[in-house]
């Protein structure tokens, strides 16, 4: 006699829970399958249902070679290959023969993609109709194949599988459990015995939450108090939604900061393991380009499991310049040529290898599955395929945000994160349901994404629509949970906007929750702290915290305003070495910002790869490189005071040619249009300045960018004095360090003109001297000239506005010396004030381009400043009286 018997399960969980339970009770010769498995089974040989990849690859393919009629404009489009595999799977499983309704043009082009799919696929897998009527010619060997049958967790069947199994009940005994499931009507035609038991009675909730994530948050802390408690099991909790992957993001994240075993039924989105992250990498510098920073995050994910890369030592990317600009196979050519052999790690060059790679990649989607093929293994090679499967490689970065990888936890032996479909096939004693929304459970019946209602009805091809599917699997959950039924719902959706209840939950009363609440019991680290203030309130986070919010509301100047200890050695280290001019600037506008620049080291971080366009900083970096070389070149000749115009012009081509290749080599530029009217502009404004009518000085001799006060390799110019010869402002105890624009000297060194270059438009006020501190370098560096050429040289000190009308370009101090004075009195003043603790918000901490003023309180202009910078001003005293200043 056979010890043969038969389980049909139609969901994932049902199945790994029955197998389970049958490893636990030793249950020799349980079969768990699902119909279309068990009538692939009895069908015998090799036969087999139609693998979901495998139809994929199968409709991609023939997707390029069938004429779709009015589908051709779509069928290349992200998204086709999977609603081509979902209708088909959807006909077949009504029982719909597309060739024989091939009247409808739509119709038709389907039927055609139907059979070049077919043609496609193995001989060995058949369709849901094909696979019953091979089972229904092999029904004698059923009792030896299948042995009796029951059917466990299910309230509807598709209606291709009906015929096998009313077949099927003549053979071999067939039961179907229903439990306090509803019942199907057209079971009652068929000679299978329904076995019924009565509903349970669980304890039923209804919570209101805020959001989706609070809906979350609860249902992890009801999980988490359960097992605590001991009133449960891992594996007796559930916690589910009509739709869970809408919640994924925030159930991983929660789970995982509270470390509960919590099984995704449904799968995990793929990008959230390392394969994920690593085929997500590399379509990113496929779709996106070369940069250093795609490639050195994909490298960094390959290194340890791609053979390509297995002669490749480790730090290769250290010999690279950080900010250099890559974003050609030609740029990383030129950056590897200039590394030394020593340099390479291990004294082993890569360049070859990375270029090797390099190349392939820069040929954008088009070498997509090469480069899989080449750079992927096991998993993340899998991954890659099945990406390419399911859209065109231009769209990788979308798909590949779609795909999911199984869970690798146990879900017999874990709290499941499940759909209610699964939940109602597989019942457990703790369930807590989510989304009880309008319009999330039950979903809304939608057409199919190809046959749309007006040529197919929705009945005819989804016999068993969504909607009802909802209800029944709600009714289910309800019938067949032993022990109690959470539910909640959400009052607004992540943007805030209202959301109903579902009808579901009509006439029951919820418990409503505040997202502030203190819960009875918490899931997370930072739950706990919420839940208990006072503990809260002593860590040192929160007192730092909320001290620092009840100091920027206070009338009165704080610790957290900029007061800072007396003669502190951050302070002190940072006034001992040389400052630069606009370093200077901030001391005397805005002393917090100096702190946080020069003293902490703050820095913003450049996000850009490929700027669209040159902000004024890096513009005026390319004018004064152009300047600098086009002067050079003509002080090697006869010298720039005696150059002709068409000598200039000469000149400046000629510099602003190899300052642009420099450029595109090693920094990012915008795109090539406007790159090129940005060095047009570069150079007339370079010709502008270097043409300017200037009084010709005995003998003149110019340098531009021309250093002081720092040690500054220069190669190949005469300088008049020692570079890192230092300069200190008289009666501060500051040196001072910096790059002059312009100077032009006499050859005696009585005379001398120091010019500082302004490209950008005319805003200097008139007759402005110091202009309340916002010019500070033209007298610095007349300073520094007398100071290294002596004091007997008459300096003259400008700025040139190349942008300005006709006649207000040149600017010139009227009177150094005056200037001077009242500048070297603020600086001793403010240098006075900050070794004193005083370091606080100034004038400048409203400027508009405040790169620090994320470190300000939101809308600090109107509010924080408003109340602060009339106190701030009152405290630096003195130092502040230069504000006023002309």
């Amino acid at each position: 006699m056979s010890l043969r018997r038969t389980i049909v399960v139609h969901t994932t969980l049902a199945a790994r829970t029955l197998r389970a339970g049958a490893a636990r009770e030793s249950a020799h010769g349980l079969q768990v399958l699902t119909m279309e498995q068990l009538a692939a089974r009895l069908a015998g040989g090799f036969i087999q249902p139609i693998d979901r990849e495998v139809l994929q690859d199968a409709v991609k393919a023939a997707l390029a070679s069938t004429q779709l009629g009015e589908l051709d404009e779509i069928k290349s489009l992200p998204g086709m290959v999977r609603a081509a595999v979902d209708t088909l799977e959807k006909v077949w499983r009504a029982g719909f023969d597309l060739a024989a309704n091939g009247g409808q043009p739509r119709l038709a082009a389907l039927a055609a993609l139907e059979r070049e799919v077919l043609h496609r696929l193995p001989e060995s897998m058949k369709r849901p109709a094909e696979l019953v009527a091979l089972a229904k010619a092999r029904l004698r060997h059923a009792p030896h194949v299948l042995g009796p049958v029951e059917m466990h967790g299910h309230s509807e069947m598709s209606p291709c599988w009906r015929p096998l199994l009313s077949a099927l009940a003549h053979v071999v005994p067939v039961v179907w459990q229903a439990g306090p499931r509803s019942v199907p009507d057209w079971l009652n035609a068929m000679h299978i015995r329904v076995e019924r038991r009565d509903a349970e009675n669980p304890q039923v909730d209804l919570f209101s939450c805020a959001t989706p994530q609070h809906e979350v948050l609860e249902a992890l802390r009801w999980a988490r108090a359960l097992i605590a408690s001991g009133s449960a099991r891992p594996e007796e909790i559930a916690i589910a939604s009509a739709s869970p992957a809408a919640f994924d993001d925030p159930m991983l994240a929660l789970a995982r900061e509270a470390e509960l075993p919590i099984c995704f039924v449904h799968g995990v989105k793929a990008l959230t393991r390392r394969d994920g992250q690593t085929v997500a990498a590399l379509a990113d510098v496929l779709v996106k380009g070369i940069s250093q920073e795609r490639v050195r995050r994909l490298f960094a994910l390959l290194h340890e499991h791609s053979p390509a890369l297995a002669r490749l030592v480790r730090g290769w990317e250290r010999v690279l310049g950080a900010d250099a600009a890559l974003t050609t196979v030609e740029r990383w050519r030129l950056a590897f040529d200039a590394v030394e052999p020593d340099d390479w790690p291990e004294g082993r060059d890569g360049s070859q290898l990375v270029l090797e790679i390099l190349a392939m990649l820069a040929q954008g989607p088009g070498a997509a599955s090469a480069a899989g093929e080449r750079l992927l293994v096991g998993n993340a090679s899998a991954l890659w395929r099945r990406a390419l499967r399911e859209g065109p490689a231009e769209a990788l970065p979308v798909t590949l945000a779609e795909l999911r990888l199984g869970d690798d936890r146990e879900a017999a032996a874990s709290v499941v994160w499940t759909s209610a479909m699964a939940l109602a096939s597989a019942p457990r004693p703790y369930v807590w349901l989510l989304a009880l929304n309008a319009g999330r459970w039950p979903r809304q019946i939608a057409e199919d994404r190809l046959i749309p209602d007006h040529v197919v009805p929705i009945e005819i091809l989804d016999p068993l629509p969504v909607a009802d599917a909802d209800r029944r699997d709600y009714r289910t959950i309800l019938a067949t949970t032993a022990r109690s039924v959470a539910r909640s719902f959400s009052r607004r959706d992540a943007e805030g906007r209202l959301l109903g209840r579902s009808p579901l939950t009509a006439g029951a009363t919820a418990t409503y929750l505040s997202r502030s609440r203190t819960p009875h019991h918490v899931v997370t680290e930072s739950d706990r702290l919420l839940a208990r203030p006072r503990e809260f309130e002593a860590q040192p986070f929160a007192v730092s915290s909320l001290g620092c919010w009840r100091d920027w509301q206070r009338a009165a100047i704080t610790p957290h305003d900029g007061l800072v200890r007396a003669a502190h050695p951050r302070i002190a280290a940072t006034l001992a070495r040389p400052l630069s001019a606009s370093s200077l600037r901030l001391l005397l506008r805005d002393p917090i910002r100096f702190l946080w620049k020069h003293a902490l080291c703050w820095s913003q971080p450049d996000y850009a790869e490929e700027p669209f366009v040159l902000d004024a900083m890096s513009f005026g970096n390319l004018v004064h490189g152009v300047l600098e070389t086009a002067v050079n070149a003509l002080e090697s000749g006869d010298g720039l005071a005696k150059a002709s115009t068409p000598q200039i012009e000469a000149a400046v081509d000629r510099a602003a040619a190899a300052l642009a290749a420099s450029w595109e080599a090693e920094q990012p530029v915008p795109p090539a249009v406007i790159w090129q009217q940005r060095l047009r502009e570069a150079r007339d404004l370079a010709v502008k300045v270097l043409a300017y009518p200037l009084e010709r000085l005995p003998d003149q001799k110019s340098w531009t960018e021309l250093p002081f006060g720092m040690a500054d390799q220069v190669e190949g110019r005469r300088l008049p004095w020692n570079v890192d010869a230092p300069v200190e402002i008289p009666g501060t105890g500051l040196r001072i360090r910096g790059k002059i624009d312009r100077l032009d000297v006499s050859s005696d060194f009585s005379r001398a003109r120091v010019i500082d270059y302004k490209t950008g438009r005319f805003v200097l006020k008139q007759d402005a001297i110091l202009d309340g501190g916002k010019e500070v370098q033209r007298c610095l560096y007349a300073l520094a000239v007398k100071s290294l050429l002596g004091p007997d040289t008459a300096v003259q000190a400008a700025l040139l506005y190349p942008r300005a009308k006709d006649g207000e370009e040149f600017v010139a101090l009227p009177d150094v010396e005056p200037a001077l004075a009242e500048l070297v009195h603020a600086i001793r003043h403010s240098r006075t004030q900050l070794e004193s603790g005083l370091a606080l918000p100034g004038i400048d901490a409203a400027d508009d381009y405040n790169d620090f003023a994320f470190a300000l309180p939101s809308n600090a202009v109107a509010t924080y400043l408003a109340r602060k910078l009339p106190l701030a001003q009152e405290r630096l005293a003195e130092a502040a009286a230069i504000w006023e200043m002309p």
